[in-house]
């Protein structure tokens, strides 16, 4: 028993070594992404308007620590749109993008998985305002947004060990050991169990119950921590998650927007209706590709 689990152990430290100059080198690079956009993306949705959503899907997209939580304080001062809101959520990424370049993924293949994002995030954006933004009172953007904004990215990123305001070079280590130990976590979890039960016994508890498989994953990307990103990537990487459960948790994902909507938020009841707009969404994206059959 001793030495099936240290073989387990063994086996992921392995894996999880050899992934990280390449973890490294991508957070490099988001890092300076993200340092040299920021405001810009901000100013972007900010004026945005009734186009809010495309902005806010493209912006999403981009890897930036802040964005989701800033994007959630632009919708706490009625700034943006709801549909905005739901866009910047649907498209952001959290760390699925530096978990698939280090693990060597095709960049064709990431490029569609950040395309599809990206088009579900603008289809439902659209829709979201097209039945709920009427219904909002779009107020002035008042003074005290922008210091409240500040403050709550500053306290969660620091909750969330992003430290965003660090230099690139720190950040990026900072990232990288976060990521590298969850992931080390989560494969020898996962060595553990596959030893335990088999691959097979566990291939078919997911893979042959996609509908169970898309709602639990859209639970599971609720969770405002990258672990979750971590944990849906890593599992469809693995093969043991279809596109469509991958999607739909990846989707629901925000990363620390929702918790900065809870602490800002005026309403608690509109901030369960985003979130449960946001989850509605997420799973019936997952659950349409499910049942497209799509393979990436």
């Amino acid at each position: 028993m001793i030495n099936m689990i240290w073989d387990c152990f063994l086996d992921a430290a392995i894996d999880s070594l050899k992934i990280l100059p390449f973890l490294f080198v991508t957070y490099i690079v988001m890092e300076y992404v993200e340092h040299r956009m920021e405001e810009t993306s901000k100013d972007a949705i900010r004026k945005s308007g009734k186009m809010g959503p495309l902005f806010g899907a493209l912006c999403g997209v981009v890897p930036q620590c802040g964005f989701s939580a800033a994007a959630s304080n632009l919708y706490a001062g009625r700034v943006i749109t709801i549909g905005t809101l739901i866009a910047v959520y649907l498209s952001t990424s959290d760390e699925m993008l530096p978990i698939l370049i280090s693990e060597h993924v095709p960049v064709v293949t990431m490029i569609k998985i950040l395309g599809l994002k990206f088009f579900i995030a603008l289809i439902m954006g659209f829709c979201v305002d097209l039945i709920f933004a009427r219904s909002m009172h779009m107020r002035a953007y008042a003074e005290r947004v922008p210091e409240d904004e500040a403050f709550f990215i500053k306290k969660i990123c620091e909750s969330e060990q992003c430290k965003c305001n660090d230099g690139i070079l720190k950040s990026a280590v900072k990232h990288t050991l976060h990521i590298i130990l969850f992931l080390l976590l989560i494969s020898f979890t996962l060595n553990v169990v596959l030893t335990a039960v088999g691959e097979e016994s566990l291939y078919n508890f997911i893979l042959n119950k996609p509908v169970i498989g898309v709602l639990l994953s859209g639970i599971i990307g609720l969770i405002p921590n990258c672990a979750a990103s971590v944990i849906i990537t890593d599992l469809y990487l693995k093969g043991l998650m279809s596109l469509g459960a991958m999607m739909s948790g990846l989707l629901v994902g925000a990363g620390v927007g929702l918790v900065v909507l809870w602490r800002v938020n005026s309403s608690f009841k509109d901030t369960l209706k985003v979130i449960g707009i946001l989850y509605v969404c997420g799973i019936s994206a997952g659950l349409l590709l499910e049942l497209a059959h799509i393979v990436l």
